[in-house]
């Protein structure tokens, strides 16, 4: 018997409230919360810039997690990639949160494809780190992606400290929904996501749906899946001066609709479907093209990368190029002015694990269009905050939309809601969750060795 199925037979008689509730309901004596954990991000840093390359949610999903659980007390120490020979071996992100670049591979010009070939340096360097601390100095580990679990998984092992996995993303439901001219996952990313989940202590899903999803397609153990939802900066995403400012502030036209994208331009994200959406309301009414605005904020990635101008062309092809805006990723707090400013967000993705974006922009009192996938019917309350679309016809997404020009105070009714459902998802409720995932696989881990002898 493998030591993962033996770790399993052992938790088959225990009372594990089911993935979904509150993490905290299954503790019964509260042992201690880990004192530092090792964060691992190897294909993306959290000091880049979301919204450009692979940056995106998950950037900002590890940043304000980390400042998070160092207010609690709890030290994170964040592994990451170096890409620039000038990077200092190690930074301060926070008061308790220190990221910690590591040397592997050419440091421009490796795309994450490449990076399954760079794991082994990668984990090498995170081996030295631990080497020059005294045994114990870490409690856990948390990777984030396939490709942090790999480096996870050998870590905990040496270490003999639990693993606390996030897929992000997972290759299977990726394939399972892609956009047309879309790259399919990987074998070996299928292959490797099935490794981590059999090695993991505790798997930790955004929503209800992801984690069926990890039992379904990866045959996670249900009792060792947690659901924690991921939080949205408050005080950074607030409505604030309200939407007459932001829109000053960006020089946009103060009783324009404004249909806003946010967010990496590929065709995952579907950016195209908005373009689409707004010639079929021009074709409908041309007089909306006097009073539009379809600010595109953000840089290609992924599969976008290999057509960085294929968006712009299908704005001239569309003939929208004067209703269209592009702009390039911007800081959180501009990115915070951009959601004030938008009538709605519109997400017509074709995955999302969660959509912080969404979140975001309701936290600013702004509503959202979006597809009915991923974790996005847990973020945004279908005809409360917003509206959730099956399927990816643009017809629809322009159906959607037409209320907010016909009616302008929609955008400020449905923003009042969308604001109120998003104080729900601060990051200290998210903090404190994952906080009790963490001592629970410590206990189970401790329960374990106790039994071992």
């Amino acid at each position: 018997m493998s030591q993962h199925a033996s770790r399993l037979g052992g938790l088959r008689g225990r009372s594990h409230i089911p993935f979904g509730a509150p993490s905290h309901q299954r503790l019964r004596r509260i042992p201690r919360r880990p004192r530092r954990i090792a964060m691992l991000s190897v294909h993306t840093s959290p000091l880049h810039q979301p919204g450009t390359g692979d940056a995106g949610g998950m950037n900002v999903y590890i940043v304000e997690l980390a400042r998070r659980l160092a207010a609690i007390d709890i030290e994170v120490e964040i592994f990451t990639r170096a890409t620039n020979a000038a990077l200092p071996p190690a930074v301060e992100l926070a008061p308790g949160v220190l990221v910690r670049h590591v040397d592997a591979g050419p440091y421009e010009g490796l795309a994450k494809e490449d990076l399954p070939a760079q794991l082994c340096a990668f984990t090498h360097g995170v081996m030295q780190a631990w080497a020059g601390h005294r045994p114990g100095h870490y409690d856990l580990v948390h990777s984030h992606y396939w490709l942090s679990g790999h480096v996870g998984w050998l870590a905990a092992e040496r270490w003999g400290v639990p693993l606390v996995h996030a897929m992000h993303t997972m290759a299977k439901v990726k394939n399972a929904a892609l956009a047309a001219g879309d790259t399919p996952e990987p074998a070996a990313r299928v292959i490797g996501e099935q490794q981590i989940v059999r090695a993991a202590d505790r798997l930790i899903a955004n929503t209800a749906e992801e984690a069926e999803d990890l039992v379904r397609h990866y045959e996670a153990a249900r009792e060792l899946v947690a659901v924690v939802h991921p939080g949205v900066n408050l005080d950074r995403f607030r409505p604030a001066d309200g939407r007459a400012a932001a829109r000053a502030r960006l020089g946009l036209p103060a009783d324009a609709l404004i249909p806003l994208f946010a967010g990496r331009i590929q065709p995952l994200k579907a950016p195209d479907i908005l373009l689409h959406a707004v010639a079929h309301l021009l074709e409908e009414d041309p007089s909306l093209r006097e009073r539009m605005v379809v600010p595109v904020v953000g840089g290609p990635s992924g599969s976008g990368l290999a057509k960085p101008e294929g968006l712009h062309k299908l704005a001239a092809r569309l003939g929208i190029c004067d209703v269209v805006r592009f702009r390039p990723p911007c800081a959180q707090d501009e990115l915070a002015d951009w959601y004030r400013a938008a009538s709605v967000l519109v997400m017509p993705s074709y995955s999302e694990s969660f959509g912080l974006v969404a979140i975001e922009a309701q936290a600013c009192g702004t509503p959202v269009v979006a597809a009915s996938v991923g974790g996005l019917p847990v973020a945004v309350r279908d005809g409360v905050s917003g509206t959730l679309i099956d399927g990816h016809d643009p017809a629809d997404y322009a159906r959607a939309l037409r209320p907010f020009a016909q009616d302008p105070g929609r955008a400020d009714r449905m923003g009042a809601a969308a604001a109120g459902h998003a104080q729900s998802f601060g990051w200290d409720t998210a903090a404190a969750a994952t906080a009790e995932v963490y001592t629970d696989a410590m206990r189970e881990r401790r329960h374990l060795r106790s039994a071992h002898g």
